[in-house]
């Protein structure tokens, strides 16, 4: 079974993802850590951002893995290394967006993403899960909350991860031009599937979002 889970930067796709995943004993895959992953050995191999073929030769010349560590968490590996704290700094954050917009390194990760959720049951999150990545998914999610709320948290997650000079208006800055770049991409943007459940998760406990999706699942498995 696939579980697909979309929705803009900072409504809480990763944290229920991967506990909806603990819950089913699925498989978790972060495609958004991909792109992050990829956009952080570009920018530490001095790569221009804007040149889209050196981006997708550059995907295509790197290995990334997903792996579960202990407590449920991620661990992302770049060619071998674990960079799951370094792809959450601000410079990341600042343009993994231009990154994944880029047809051909879109077109390496769906390819991986695919592989890997192909191997068992699995729950995936990321912007195009439902609409390109996997279309035919059992269950589809669109998570969401206002904006005000997705910064809040994204700033909490980034504190929480001792990165420094963290500020929310620079973090709402960040989460606004992501979403533009995200919702007008030419490829894959973001939207939600026609048959995806849609939450808002403004008012909601991560345990009640949790609980909102198991009940979905459950009524599916039926």
């Amino acid at each position: 079974m696939i579980i697909a889970i979309d929705g803009p930067a900072g409504a809480g796709k990763s944290t229920v993802a991967k506990i909806l995943a603990k819950k089913l004993g699925f498989l978790y895959i972060d495609t958004g850590a991909m792109y992050r992953a990829l956009t952080l050995k570009a920018l530490d191999t001095h790569i221009d951002i804007h040149n889209t073929l050196l981006l997708h030769r550059l995907a295509r010349s790197t290995t990334i893995d997903l792996h579960a560590a202990s407590g449920g968490a991620l661990k992302v590996l770049l060619d071998g290394k674990d960079v799951s704290k370094a792809i959450r700094e601000p410079r990341i954050t600042k343009y993994v967006s231009d990154v994944a917009k880029v047809k051909g390194v879109r077109k390496v990760m769906v390819e991986i993403q695919r592989k890997l959720g192909s191997t068992r049951d699995s729950v995936l999150e990321g912007r195009d899960i439902g609409t390109v990545v996997f279309p035919d998914a059992q269950i589809k999610f669109f998570i969401d909350a206002h904006f005000t709320e997705r910064v809040s948290r994204r700033v909490k997650d980034m504190k929480d991860l001792n990165l420094e000079a963290i500020t929310f208006k620079g973090v709402a800055r960040d989460i606004k031009n992501r979403d533009t770049i995200d919702s007008t991409r030419k490829v894959a943007p973001l939207k939600k599937a026609k048959d995806a459940v849609y939450i808002d998760t403004t008012e909601l406990s991560i345990t009640q979002v949790v609980e909102k999706l198991l009940k979905e699942v459950r009524a599916h498995r039926i």
